[in-house]
């Protein structure tokens, strides 16, 4: 492989044909793994696919991963007309766009660590020359990444149930020439590895690709019906996830089993040399200016050849230089921000443009001009800072997640559909469902805990903006709460159950946080149903630390 692309192992996992009534084990195995990114192979949510199924099924078990999410659909999606519950649950209702790729097509790529995902839709055309196809080859022909793996519902090769899908095949052939290392399924319900292998099925150890058939996600078994050649490794009564432990050379994959069972798998592979002829991607990190002040961020092009990269979208009042450019990848540049002290204060979505070969990429990342007084944190929620959800809680709807909300009410609103601030807030469970009660706090405590914050001496204040709704039948056991954990913890924020309906709206919390200055400081946000069951509903939103 080529040199100087490394970077830290990643770890993704996945399954397939999933959640009917039995998915909550294989849901434990997702969150034990504490992956980068869950894909899934299609038939998320039996029988239908329909958002009633979603919401019933599949959210109160793999429904905690949605910020992990990549989704792609399976016949069962399709037994609902276009699909629509599979687009509406995890796009949106009515969204033409979202995490599943735009609505009706279905097909879209992502990047973790070194590797390139494709996820694709084998309900719609896979033939030669179908949009679906000629964009896949677009897709690969761009990436600048190293290793490259694809998933989709309906596999090419089985001995299953189910007959082998050979319309898969033009897809196969434009991975297997673009030199792609895995190949993800489902469809039948059990569990198959085969040895690389080329899309006629001739076995390929030096550019084929290995299939994992991963239909174990919860639903009832199928049993094998025929021999396959080159299978390596396949079993059919035990529920489990892929475990992928990636690199920039190469790959590790485990079977899991749920608890109980014994088989496992474990194999690996390396990722193939694709040459010096593939495209380049790029990546940008988040910046803070102060008014009158400069800073720098940095601008990471991957792959190959020589990218002049450009800015669009700054705001009033700052200027940028970019050095070197072009940057040889890969490589990075440095980009210097210098903001005039009438620079407004405000967060701004700032575009970088390479172009390479013929070849123009596009990339953002969020430029924050701070206030006069310099703000030592803040957090708007609009991309991940790095809260992390505690490991011991117990609650089993309506988790802490970084998401837009959807309005409840029940005398009166209860989760507001708004934020102060952007697209999204923290919300304990985004979807209104059938009513207030469908996705609140349920079951137990839900936390989410901040990055550290390093405090100046002082008198440094923390605002944030929040908003608690509670039904008639909370109590005392039931609350919101915020707390300071330093040196020591102090609960800056509580608001408990009353016995009567407390309304949502936003609310500004101000703390001082003297007691603390000097010390590295983390956040805990908490709601909890703590008593019989009641209505908790929770938001907050713009955390802001300043010097005071």
């Amino acid at each position: 492989m080529a040199q100087g692309r490394g970077s830290a192992e990643v770890v993704v996992v996945g399954a397939g044909d999933i959640c009917g009534s039995n998915c909550k084990q294989t849901a434990d195995l997702v969150k034990a793994a504490n992956p980068a990114a869950v894909f899934t192979t299609g038939d998320n949510a039996y029988d239908n696919g329909a958002l009633s199924d979603y919401r019933t099924y599949y959210e109160p078990a793999w429904g905690q991963f949605r910020s992990l999410i990549k989704p792609t659909p399976g016949n069962h999606e399709y037994q609902t007309s276009g699909a629509a519950g599979y687009w509406d649950y995890f796009n949106g209702v009515g969204n033409n766009n979202g995490v599943a790729g735009e609505r009706g097509k279905g097909y879209y790529s992502w990047d973790v660590g070194d590797w390139h995902f494709v996820a694709l839709n084998s309900n719609i055309s896979m033939s030669a020359g179908s949009a679906q196809e000629v964009w896949l080859r677009n897709d690969l022909k761009a990436t600048g990444k190293p290793c490259t793996a694809a998933y989709f519902h309906h596999p090419l090769f089985t001995r299953g149930s189910h007959s082998p899908t050979t319309t898969a095949r033009p897809i196969w052939q434009a991975l297997y020439d673009n030199k792609a290392d895995l190949i993800l399924n489902g469809h039948d319900h059990n569990y198959q590895r085969y040895a690389p292998q080329r899309p006629d099925g001739t076995a390929d150890a030096t550019n084929g690709i290995r299939e994992v058939l991963v239909g174990t996600g919860g639903r009832a078994f199928y049993t094998f019906s025929r021999t396959m050649p080159n299978i390596e490794a396949s079993n059919d009564n035990t529920y489990g996830i892929l475990k992928l432990t990636l690199s920039a050379t190469g790959y590790r994959g485990q079977f899991v089993p749920v608890a109980g069972r014994t088989f496992t798998d474990d194999f690996s592979g390396a990722c193939k040399q694709k040459g010096t002829t593939g495209g380049f991607s790029l990546t940008a990190d988040p910046a803070t200016v102060a008014p009158g002040g400069s800073t720098t961020t940095k601008v990471t092009v991957s792959g190959t050849g020589s990218a002049n990269l450009s800015l669009s979208g700054l705001p009033s009042g700052v200027t940028a230089s970019i050095q070197p450019n072009p940057v040889t990848a890969p490589g990075a540049a440095t980009v210097t921000l210098n903001a005039a002290a009438s620079a407004t204060p405000g967060t701004t979505t700032v575009t970088v443009s390479g172009t390479a070969g013929g070849q123009t990429k596009t990339t953002t990342f969020a430029l924050t001009v701070g206030s006069p007084s310099s703000d030592v944190y803040f957090d708007d929620f609009e991309r991940d800072t790095g809260w992390t959800v505690g490991a011991s809680d117990t609650a089993t709807t309506g988790v802490w997640e970084r998401r837009d909300p959807e309005a409840t009410a029940e005398n009166g609103d209860k989760q507001l559909g708004t934020t102060t601030s952007g697209s999204n807030s923290l919300v304990t469970g985004r979807l209104a469902g059938s009513g207030a009660g469908s996705y609140d706090v349920d079951g137990g405590r839900t936390s989410m805990r901040s990055p550290a914050i390093t405090l100046p001496s002082g008198q440094p204040r923390l605002s944030f903006r929040w908003s608690v709704g509670l039904g008639a039948n909370a109590s005392t056991e039931d609350y919101f709460r915020v707390t300071v954990q330093g040196t020591s913890s102090t609960v800056v924020l509580e608001q408990k159950g009353t016995g009567a309906h407390v309304n949502g709206s936003w609310r500004t919390a101000s703390v001082d946080l003297s007691a603390f200055a000097g010390q590295t400081v983390r956040l805990l946000v908490e709601a909890a149903d703590g008593g019989a069951t009641s209505l908790v509903e929770a938001q907050v939103d713009d955390v802001r630390v300043s010097r005071g």
